[in-house]
């Protein structure tokens, strides 16, 4: 049997073999976008090389629980020394504070420069949902500022940072810090978001989403006011830096919406747009290049005391 087209038949197939082929970009980048946000930062090789004359202390417990766990790099002969707070992404549901991809750059650049890094763990999903994973993240940095003075750091020059949902609940205690105040959590310097495409998790929610959201925040439009950053974000807040792919649109679009409402409500918040995967975001913070030098000026307009050790 022959198949035979007629011209306007032949036209209308053409036609939607263009439409196709013009929506698969823009549907591929979607999904890559979306898989994204659910990798975690769980990637580990060989041993982390410390700077000369640092030193680690491992699995510090901050709580009862095995994830209630934290990882400090000390540099040589700390004093005074600048603390970097960092906390693992991986969907709320993965991730370690030990991965290559979380700490190996950062400590190489920053613990050689006389800062202390601390890297750590929280509870994860489903025994933990992300607002109790933001007190859990604020009880650890509570203990990092008790401990610092005894590691040769100030407890008054803290910097909190964050990769994907890591990044989610750093912008959380920083928008709303009486969340952080409720675990004895003092103010901090300022906050690094890297590529959080939760920023605003009520305008996500309502909108078509994936269901590893649904996993993290549930159907309570409530608790989706309570664990976005937009919505909580109050006056006082210290100054935030939220980094973006721009391969991810939607994390862009989540960043700008977030530094929008800052400057309505009076907090600065900063967008840095980095042509960078979601996984490069994390790992190459720290090599050298005018992403880390971006990231540092921000750092260095927190403190005159940061600004001197990191031009060093």
């Amino acid at each position: 049997m022959s198949l035979r087209l007629t011209l306007p038949s032949f036209l209308a197939l053409s036609l939607a073999l263009v439409c196709q082929t013009a929506l698969a970009g823009p549907l591929l980048d979607k999904i890559k976008e979306r898989r994204a946000e659910r990798q975690p930062d769980s990637a580990t090789t060989a041993p982390l090389e410390l700077p000369a004359g640092a030193t680690l202390i491992t699995d510090l417990a901050y709580g009862p629980a095995a994830r209630e766990r934290m990882d400090v790099y000390l540099p040589k002969q700390a004093s005074n020394a600048p603390v970097i707070f960092m906390v693992h992404g991986g969907a709320w549901r993965t991730g370690d504070k030990e991965a290559q991809q979380v700490v190996a750059n950062k400590v190489s650049r920053w613990v050689s420069q006389g800062f202390i890094l601390v890297s750590a763990n929280y509870p994860l999903l489903p025994e933990s949902k992300p607002l109790q994973q933001a007190e859990e993240v604020a009880k650890a940095l509570a203990m990092t500022q008790a401990k610092a003075p005894s590691w040769g750091g100030s407890a008054n020059h803290v910097i909190v940072m964050g990769h994907s949902a890591g990044a989610h609940l750093v912008a959380l205690l920083a928008a709303s810090p009486t969340l952080a105040a409720a675990q004895g959590a003092k103010p901090w310097l300022g906050t690094v978001a890297l590529d959080s495409a939760a920023l605003d998790v009520e305008k996500i929610m309502q909108a078509r989403h994936m269901r590893f959201y649904d996993q993290a925040f549930g159907d309570d439009p409530a608790y989706w006011q309570q664990t976005s950053p937009n919505y909580v974000l109050a006056n006082g807040a210290a100054p935030i830096l939220a980094v973006c792919s721009t391969r991810r649109e939607v994390a862009c679009e989540q960043a700008q919406l977030f530094a929008n409402h800052g400057g309505a409500v009076g907090v600065s918040i900063s967008v840095l747009k980095q042509d960078m995967s979601h996984k490069e975001i994390n790992q190459l913070l720290g090599t050298p290049g005018a992403y880390t030098d971006a990231v540092e000026a921000f750092m260095a307009s927190l403190d005159i005391d940061v600004a001197k050790r990191l031009h060093r």
